[in-house]
Protein backbone atom coordinates (compact mmCIF):
# COMPACT_ATOMS: atom_id res chain seq x y z
CA UNK A 1 0.00 0.00 0.00
CA UNK A 2 1.41 3.31 -1.06
CA UNK A 3 1.38 6.27 1.61
CA UNK A 4 -1.37 7.90 -0.36
CA UNK A 5 -3.48 4.88 -0.35
CA UNK A 6 -2.77 4.61 3.40
CA UNK A 7 -3.60 8.80 4.07
CA UNK A 8 -7.06 7.65 2.69
CA UNK A 9 -7.26 4.78 5.12
CA UNK A 10 -6.49 6.28 8.05
CA UNK A 11 -9.18 9.37 6.90
CA UNK A 12 -12.13 6.43 6.43
CA UNK A 13 -11.32 5.08 9.77
CA UNK A 14 -12.49 6.95 12.99
CA UNK A 15 -9.24 7.83 14.89
CA UNK A 16 -11.21 9.86 18.06
CA UNK A 17 -9.19 8.59 21.32
CA UNK A 18 -12.32 8.27 23.82
CA UNK A 19 -12.31 8.89 27.00
CA UNK A 20 -11.54 5.40 28.47
CA UNK A 21 -8.74 4.79 25.66
CA UNK A 22 -6.94 8.32 26.93
CA UNK A 23 -7.16 6.61 30.76
CA UNK A 24 -5.61 3.34 29.99
CA UNK A 25 -2.74 5.04 28.07
CA UNK A 26 -2.56 7.09 30.77
CA UNK A 27 -2.31 4.09 33.13
CA UNK A 28 -0.22 2.15 30.82
CA UNK A 29 2.38 4.64 30.11
CA UNK A 30 2.86 6.28 33.79
CA UNK A 31 4.71 3.25 35.14
CA UNK A 32 7.68 4.05 33.01
CA UNK A 33 8.14 7.20 34.32
CA UNK A 34 8.70 5.36 37.57
CA UNK A 35 10.84 3.09 36.19
CA UNK A 36 13.27 5.00 34.41
CA UNK A 37 13.11 7.47 37.56
CA UNK A 38 15.09 5.08 39.16
CA UNK A 39 17.56 4.19 36.16
CA UNK A 40 18.20 7.60 35.74
CA UNK A 41 18.85 8.83 39.20
CA UNK A 42 21.11 5.73 39.73
CA UNK A 43 22.99 7.29 36.47
CA UNK A 44 23.00 10.66 37.38
CA UNK A 45 23.97 10.97 40.78
CA UNK A 46 26.44 7.51 40.27
CA UNK A 47 29.62 9.86 40.99
CA UNK A 48 28.11 11.37 44.35
CA UNK A 49 27.37 7.45 45.85
CA UNK A 50 30.26 5.42 43.73
CA UNK A 51 32.15 5.88 47.21
CA UNK A 52 29.67 4.54 49.47
CA UNK A 53 29.03 1.57 48.23
CA UNK A 54 33.04 0.77 47.07
CA UNK A 55 36.65 1.45 49.18
CA UNK A 56 37.59 4.79 49.19
CA UNK A 57 40.68 6.27 47.28
CA UNK A 58 40.31 5.88 43.53
CA UNK A 59 37.50 8.39 42.69
CA UNK A 60 37.62 6.87 38.69
CA UNK A 61 37.98 3.30 40.06
CA UNK A 62 34.82 3.50 42.28
CA UNK A 63 33.01 5.63 39.52
CA UNK A 64 33.42 2.52 36.80
CA UNK A 65 32.42 -0.55 39.94
CA UNK A 66 28.86 1.88 39.51
CA UNK A 67 28.53 1.67 36.47
CA UNK A 68 29.54 -1.64 36.38
CA UNK A 69 26.68 -3.00 38.62
CA UNK A 70 24.16 -0.65 36.39
CA UNK A 71 25.41 -2.80 33.45
CA UNK A 72 24.98 -6.18 35.07
CA UNK A 73 21.17 -5.18 36.08
CA UNK A 74 20.95 -4.39 32.33
CA UNK A 75 21.19 -8.30 32.36
CA UNK A 76 18.69 -9.21 34.24
CA UNK A 77 16.15 -7.82 31.22
CA UNK A 78 16.04 -10.10 29.09
CA UNK A 79 15.14 -12.68 31.92
CA UNK A 80 12.34 -10.46 33.21
CA UNK A 81 11.33 -9.47 29.28
CA UNK A 82 11.39 -13.72 28.91
CA UNK A 83 9.26 -13.87 32.24
CA UNK A 84 6.91 -11.34 32.81
CA UNK A 85 6.14 -10.77 29.25
CA UNK A 86 4.89 -14.35 28.87
CA UNK A 87 3.28 -13.66 31.97
CA UNK A 88 1.47 -10.66 30.28
CA UNK A 89 0.96 -12.83 27.15
CA UNK A 90 -0.83 -15.63 29.78
CA UNK A 91 -2.45 -13.54 32.52
CA UNK A 92 -2.75 -10.11 31.19
CA UNK A 93 -0.98 -6.79 30.81
CA UNK A 94 -2.54 -5.04 33.59
CA UNK A 95 -1.64 -7.89 35.80
CA UNK A 96 1.90 -7.70 35.06
CA UNK A 97 2.15 -3.93 34.83
CA UNK A 98 0.94 -3.72 38.52
CA UNK A 99 3.89 -6.66 39.32
CA UNK A 100 6.55 -4.72 37.19
CA UNK A 101 6.06 -1.75 39.55
CA UNK A 102 6.00 -2.61 42.09
CA UNK A 103 9.17 -4.55 42.20
CA UNK A 104 11.36 -1.40 40.80
CA UNK A 105 9.98 0.40 43.75
CA UNK A 106 10.98 -2.09 46.01
CA UNK A 107 14.71 -2.25 44.82
CA UNK A 108 14.44 1.62 44.68
CA UNK A 109 13.71 1.87 48.55
CA UNK A 110 16.53 -0.76 49.33
CA UNK A 111 19.11 1.28 47.90
CA UNK A 112 17.23 3.97 49.72
CA UNK A 113 18.16 2.55 53.07
CA UNK A 114 21.20 0.49 51.96
CA UNK A 115 24.33 0.94 54.75
CA UNK A 116 27.78 2.05 53.57
CA UNK A 117 31.15 -0.02 52.44
CA UNK A 118 32.86 1.67 56.11
CA UNK A 119 29.09 0.30 57.90
CA UNK A 120 28.73 -3.51 56.38
CA UNK A 121 32.28 -4.27 54.13
CA UNK A 122 31.15 -6.02 50.66
CA UNK A 123 27.53 -6.39 51.56
CA UNK A 124 27.11 -3.19 50.45
CA UNK A 125 28.08 -3.25 47.28
CA UNK A 126 25.61 -6.86 47.19
CA UNK A 127 22.89 -5.04 48.31
CA UNK A 128 23.79 -2.61 45.41
CA UNK A 129 23.80 -5.29 42.86
CA UNK A 130 21.01 -7.17 44.06
CA UNK A 131 18.89 -4.16 43.97
CA UNK A 132 19.60 -3.37 40.44
CA UNK A 133 19.45 -6.79 39.39
CA UNK A 134 15.38 -6.69 40.45
CA UNK A 135 14.86 -3.21 38.87
CA UNK A 136 16.58 -5.11 36.02
CA UNK A 137 14.38 -8.18 35.73
CA UNK A 138 11.14 -5.33 36.42
CA UNK A 139 12.37 -3.11 33.91
CA UNK A 140 12.43 -6.23 31.35
CA UNK A 141 8.65 -6.55 31.80
CA UNK A 142 7.22 -3.41 32.24
CA UNK A 143 8.48 -1.73 28.83
CA UNK A 144 6.99 -4.83 26.76
CA UNK A 145 3.85 -4.96 29.39
CA UNK A 146 3.42 -1.43 28.51
CA UNK A 147 3.93 -0.98 24.64
CA UNK A 148 0.90 -3.84 24.49
CA UNK A 149 -1.30 -2.41 26.98
CA UNK A 150 -1.18 1.39 25.16
CA UNK A 151 -0.94 0.13 21.47
CA UNK A 152 -3.63 -2.15 21.89
CA UNK A 153 -5.46 0.51 23.33
CA UNK A 154 -4.77 3.06 20.58
CA UNK A 155 -7.35 4.09 18.32
CA UNK A 156 -6.98 2.70 14.45
CA UNK A 157 -4.49 4.88 12.57
CA UNK A 158 -3.26 6.36 15.87
CA UNK A 159 -0.78 3.39 17.05
CA UNK A 160 2.73 5.58 16.98
CA UNK A 161 0.80 9.00 18.45
CA UNK A 162 -0.41 6.43 21.70
CA UNK A 163 2.78 4.49 21.70
CA UNK A 164 4.82 8.05 21.85
CA UNK A 165 3.30 8.62 25.36
CA UNK A 166 4.96 5.47 26.77
CA UNK A 167 8.42 7.71 25.65
CA UNK A 168 7.03 10.59 27.13
CA UNK A 169 6.65 9.03 30.35
CA UNK A 170 10.05 7.74 30.25
CA UNK A 171 11.79 10.79 28.89
CA UNK A 172 9.30 12.24 32.27
CA UNK A 173 11.05 9.49 34.40
CA UNK A 174 14.91 10.65 33.29
CA UNK A 175 13.45 14.42 33.44
CA UNK A 176 12.37 14.38 37.17
CA UNK A 177 15.36 12.44 38.01
CA UNK A 178 17.79 14.71 36.57
CA UNK A 179 14.95 17.32 38.76
CA UNK A 180 15.61 15.27 42.26
CA UNK A 181 19.32 14.94 41.62
CA UNK A 182 19.65 18.73 40.52
CA UNK A 183 17.62 20.03 43.51
CA UNK A 184 19.61 17.80 45.76
CA UNK A 185 23.41 18.75 44.67
CA UNK A 186 22.06 22.83 44.82
CA UNK A 187 20.51 22.37 48.48
CA UNK A 188 22.97 20.56 49.55
CA UNK A 189 27.34 20.76 50.23
CA UNK A 190 28.95 17.87 49.03
CA UNK A 191 29.73 16.54 52.35
CA UNK A 192 25.52 16.52 53.29
CA UNK A 193 25.18 15.14 49.54
CA UNK A 194 27.42 11.75 50.76
CA UNK A 195 25.82 11.81 53.99
CA UNK A 196 22.16 11.33 53.03
CA UNK A 197 21.22 13.65 49.71
CA UNK A 198 21.58 11.02 47.48
CA UNK A 199 19.05 8.53 48.99
CA UNK A 200 16.07 11.25 49.08
CA UNK A 201 16.08 10.84 45.77
CA UNK A 202 15.55 6.66 45.91
CA UNK A 203 13.42 8.04 48.97
CA UNK A 204 11.02 9.87 46.77
CA UNK A 205 10.98 6.94 43.49
CA UNK A 206 9.94 4.49 46.23
CA UNK A 207 6.71 6.23 47.52
CA UNK A 208 5.84 7.33 43.93
CA UNK A 209 5.54 3.98 42.85
CA UNK A 210 2.77 3.59 45.09
CA UNK A 211 0.82 6.22 43.61
CA UNK A 212 1.40 4.31 40.39
CA UNK A 213 0.45 0.88 41.91
CA UNK A 214 -3.09 2.64 42.54
CA UNK A 215 -3.59 3.80 39.50
CA UNK A 216 -3.06 0.56 37.53
CA UNK A 217 -4.94 -1.57 39.44
CA UNK A 218 -7.36 0.43 38.54
CA UNK A 219 -7.39 -0.23 35.07
CA UNK A 220 -8.80 -2.35 32.20
CA UNK A 221 -7.67 -5.03 30.28
CA UNK A 222 -7.15 -4.92 26.64
CA UNK A 223 -9.92 -6.21 24.16
CA UNK A 224 -6.41 -7.39 22.03
CA UNK A 225 -5.52 -9.95 25.23
CA UNK A 226 -9.58 -10.53 25.75
CA UNK A 227 -9.65 -12.31 22.32
CA UNK A 228 -6.39 -13.45 22.18
CA UNK A 229 -7.63 -15.66 25.26
CA UNK A 230 -10.73 -16.36 24.46
CA UNK A 231 -9.51 -17.97 20.63
CA UNK A 232 -7.02 -20.49 22.39
CA UNK A 233 -3.17 -18.63 23.14
CA UNK A 234 -0.59 -20.53 23.91
CA UNK A 235 0.36 -21.41 27.49
CA UNK A 236 3.85 -21.21 26.50
CA UNK A 237 4.51 -17.67 24.79
CA UNK A 238 8.27 -18.33 24.63
CA UNK A 239 7.88 -21.69 22.44
CA UNK A 240 5.52 -19.84 20.19
CA UNK A 241 7.44 -17.36 19.69
CA UNK A 242 10.77 -19.31 18.55
CA UNK A 243 8.60 -21.49 16.71
CA UNK A 244 6.81 -18.91 14.46
CA UNK A 245 8.64 -15.53 14.71
CA UNK A 246 12.67 -15.55 14.69
CA UNK A 247 13.23 -13.20 12.00
CA UNK A 248 10.67 -10.71 14.01
CA UNK A 249 13.01 -10.96 16.51
CA UNK A 250 15.58 -10.18 15.23
CA UNK A 251 14.46 -7.28 14.02
CA UNK A 252 13.47 -5.71 17.34
CA UNK A 253 17.08 -6.24 18.00
CA UNK A 254 18.17 -4.60 14.97
CA UNK A 255 15.95 -1.82 15.70
CA UNK A 256 16.99 -1.61 19.46
CA UNK A 257 20.52 -1.47 18.80
CA UNK A 258 20.81 2.25 17.81
CA UNK A 259 17.78 2.90 19.91
CA UNK A 260 18.88 1.93 23.13
CA UNK A 261 23.03 3.18 22.38
CA UNK A 262 22.29 6.40 21.79
CA UNK A 263 18.58 7.26 24.06
CA UNK A 264 21.13 6.18 26.76
CA UNK A 265 24.54 8.00 26.02
CA UNK A 266 21.82 11.29 25.73
CA UNK A 267 19.74 10.99 27.71
CA UNK A 268 20.71 8.88 31.00
CA UNK A 269 24.06 9.61 31.44
CA UNK A 270 25.08 12.92 29.28
CA UNK A 271 25.02 14.45 33.22
CA UNK A 272 27.42 12.34 34.40
CA UNK A 273 29.68 11.63 31.30
CA UNK A 274 29.90 15.19 30.94
CA UNK A 275 30.98 16.17 34.65
CA UNK A 276 33.53 13.57 35.17
CA UNK A 277 35.23 13.75 31.80
CA UNK A 278 35.11 17.74 30.57
CA UNK A 279 35.01 19.30 33.99
CA UNK A 280 31.51 20.60 33.63
CA UNK A 281 29.75 21.34 37.22
CA UNK A 282 27.31 18.43 37.63
CA UNK A 283 24.32 20.75 38.66
CA UNK A 284 24.73 22.51 35.26
CA UNK A 285 25.14 19.26 33.16
CA UNK A 286 21.84 18.15 35.10
CA UNK A 287 20.48 21.75 33.95
CA UNK A 288 21.18 20.89 30.49
CA UNK A 289 20.26 17.87 30.50
CA UNK A 290 16.71 18.77 31.63
CA UNK A 291 16.09 21.40 29.48
CA UNK A 292 16.83 18.87 26.57
CA UNK A 293 14.53 16.33 28.06
CA UNK A 294 11.58 18.98 28.30
CA UNK A 295 11.94 19.30 24.54
CA UNK A 296 11.95 16.05 23.58
CA UNK A 297 9.07 14.98 25.43
CA UNK A 298 6.96 18.20 23.98
CA UNK A 299 8.32 16.42 20.22
CA UNK A 300 7.61 12.57 21.00
CA UNK A 301 3.46 13.33 20.52
CA UNK A 302 4.48 15.48 17.28
CA UNK A 303 6.68 12.36 15.78
CA UNK A 304 4.18 9.53 16.49
CA UNK A 305 1.62 11.84 14.84
CA UNK A 306 4.40 12.18 11.63
CA UNK A 307 4.60 8.26 11.76
CA UNK A 308 1.64 7.75 11.79
CA UNK A 309 0.95 9.55 7.79
CA UNK A 310 4.30 9.16 7.07
CA UNK A 311 4.91 5.94 7.77
CA UNK A 312 7.96 3.90 10.09
CA UNK A 313 10.73 3.43 7.77
CA UNK A 314 11.46 7.49 7.07
CA UNK A 315 10.71 8.94 10.74
CA UNK A 316 12.93 6.24 11.82
CA UNK A 317 15.93 6.56 9.11
CA UNK A 318 15.97 10.71 10.27
CA UNK A 319 17.09 9.14 13.23
CA UNK A 320 19.79 6.79 12.61
CA UNK A 321 21.00 8.57 9.27
CA UNK A 322 20.83 12.13 11.86
CA UNK A 323 23.05 10.53 13.72
CA UNK A 324 25.52 8.87 11.97
CA UNK A 325 26.06 12.19 10.69
CA UNK A 326 26.20 14.28 14.03
CA UNK A 327 28.05 11.71 16.51
CA UNK A 328 31.41 13.04 15.45
CA UNK A 329 31.01 16.97 15.28
CA UNK A 330 29.29 16.41 19.23
CA UNK A 331 31.61 14.57 20.86
CA UNK A 332 34.58 16.76 19.31
CA UNK A 333 32.94 20.10 20.31
CA UNK A 334 32.21 18.25 23.91
CA UNK A 335 35.89 18.42 24.33
CA UNK A 336 36.47 21.81 24.36
CA UNK A 337 33.06 23.10 25.36
CA UNK A 338 30.95 24.60 28.06
CA UNK A 339 27.37 24.48 29.56
CA UNK A 340 26.14 26.05 26.22
CA UNK A 341 27.66 23.05 23.94
CA UNK A 342 26.38 21.01 25.86
CA UNK A 343 22.74 22.18 25.65
CA UNK A 344 23.35 22.25 22.02
CA UNK A 345 24.06 19.23 21.35
CA UNK A 346 21.80 17.75 23.68
CA UNK A 347 18.81 19.81 22.10
CA UNK A 348 20.02 18.76 18.27
CA UNK A 349 20.45 14.70 19.45
CA UNK A 350 16.71 14.93 21.54
CA UNK A 351 15.02 16.32 17.64
CA UNK A 352 16.82 13.16 16.69
CA UNK A 353 15.86 10.60 18.88
CA UNK A 354 12.24 11.69 18.57
CA UNK A 355 12.79 9.79 15.02
CA UNK A 356 13.10 6.23 16.84
CA UNK A 357 11.24 7.29 20.31
CA UNK A 358 8.18 8.29 18.94
CA UNK A 359 8.19 5.08 16.64
CA UNK A 360 9.19 1.87 18.36
CA UNK A 361 6.16 0.99 20.12
CA UNK A 362 3.97 1.12 17.27
CA UNK A 363 7.23 -1.04 15.44
CA UNK A 364 7.33 -3.45 17.96
CA UNK A 365 3.58 -3.96 18.57
CA UNK A 366 3.19 -4.54 15.02
CA UNK A 367 5.52 -7.18 14.14
CA UNK A 368 3.37 -9.64 16.73
CA UNK A 369 0.29 -11.31 16.97
CA UNK A 370 -1.78 -10.13 20.73
CA UNK A 371 -1.31 -14.15 21.72
CA UNK A 372 2.82 -13.47 21.73
CA UNK A 373 3.07 -9.58 21.71
CA UNK A 374 4.42 -9.10 24.80
CA UNK A 375 7.00 -11.57 25.49
CA UNK A 376 8.15 -10.95 21.67
CA UNK A 377 8.80 -7.37 22.41
CA UNK A 378 10.34 -8.06 25.58
CA UNK A 379 12.79 -10.81 25.28
CA UNK A 380 14.78 -9.43 22.06
CA UNK A 381 13.73 -6.06 23.39
CA UNK A 382 15.95 -6.71 26.72
CA UNK A 383 18.88 -8.86 25.37
CA UNK A 384 19.21 -5.38 22.76
CA UNK A 385 19.21 -3.66 25.93
CA UNK A 386 21.23 -5.66 28.00
CA UNK A 387 24.31 -5.88 25.46
CA UNK A 388 24.07 -2.83 24.15
CA UNK A 389 22.62 -0.32 26.22
CA UNK A 390 23.68 -1.43 29.71
CA UNK A 391 27.54 -1.25 28.08
CA UNK A 392 27.28 2.18 26.78
CA UNK A 393 28.22 4.50 29.51
CA UNK A 394 30.83 1.59 30.89
CA UNK A 395 32.13 1.29 27.45
CA UNK A 396 32.40 4.89 26.43
CA UNK A 397 33.74 6.32 29.78
CA UNK A 398 36.70 3.64 29.49
CA UNK A 399 37.36 4.78 26.05
CA UNK A 400 37.29 8.11 27.45
CA UNK A 401 39.58 7.30 30.48
CA UNK A 402 42.03 5.55 28.11
CA UNK A 403 42.54 8.87 25.84
CA UNK A 404 40.16 7.17 23.15
CA UNK A 405 37.52 9.47 23.14
CA UNK A 406 37.65 10.61 19.22
CA UNK A 407 36.85 7.23 18.90
CA UNK A 408 32.97 7.12 20.18
CA UNK A 409 31.50 8.27 17.31
CA UNK A 410 32.61 5.76 15.65
CA UNK A 411 30.59 3.39 18.00
CA UNK A 412 27.39 5.37 17.24
CA UNK A 413 27.75 5.11 13.23
CA UNK A 414 28.09 1.50 13.64
CA UNK A 415 25.40 1.32 15.54
CA UNK A 416 23.38 3.71 13.22
CA UNK A 417 24.05 1.41 10.76
CA UNK A 418 22.62 -1.76 11.89
CA UNK A 419 19.41 0.30 12.34
CA UNK A 420 19.46 1.11 8.95
CA UNK A 421 19.70 -2.17 7.32
CA UNK A 422 17.00 -3.42 9.84
CA UNK A 423 14.40 -0.59 8.68
CA UNK A 424 14.80 -0.55 4.85
CA UNK A 425 14.24 -4.99 5.06
CA UNK A 426 11.13 -5.06 6.90
CA UNK A 427 7.75 -4.34 5.89
CA UNK A 428 6.32 -0.71 7.04
CA UNK A 429 3.06 -1.56 9.99
CA UNK A 430 2.00 1.98 9.40
CA UNK A 431 0.23 0.87 6.64
CA UNK A 432 -1.73 -2.06 8.32
CA UNK A 433 -5.22 -0.65 9.33
CA UNK A 434 -5.29 -2.98 12.40
CA UNK A 435 -3.46 -4.91 14.59
CA UNK A 436 -3.75 -8.68 14.99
Amino acid sequence: MSATEHAAVVAAVPTRTTRQQKKSIFAGAIGNAIEYLDWGIYAALAPVFASQFFPAGDRIAAFLSTLAILAVGFFARPVGGAVLGAYADRHGRKKALTLTVGMMSAGGLAIAVCPTYEQIGVLAPLVLLVARLVQGFSAGGEWPSSVSYIVENAAPGRRAFAGSFQQVSTAAGMLLSALLALTVTALLDDAQMQAFGWRIAFAVSAALGLVVLWLRVRTQETSSFAAAKAAGAPDRPVRALFAGHKVNMLRVIGISVPGTIIYYLWITTMPGYASTTTGIGLDQALFANSIAVVAFMVLLPLGGWVSDRIGRRPTYLFFVVGFAVFAWPAYRSLEDGGFGTLLVIELIGVVLLVGNSANVAAIYAELFPAAVRTTGTGLPYAVAVAVFGGTAPYFTTWLTGNGHQDKIWIYIVAASAVGVLTIVTMPDGAWRRELD
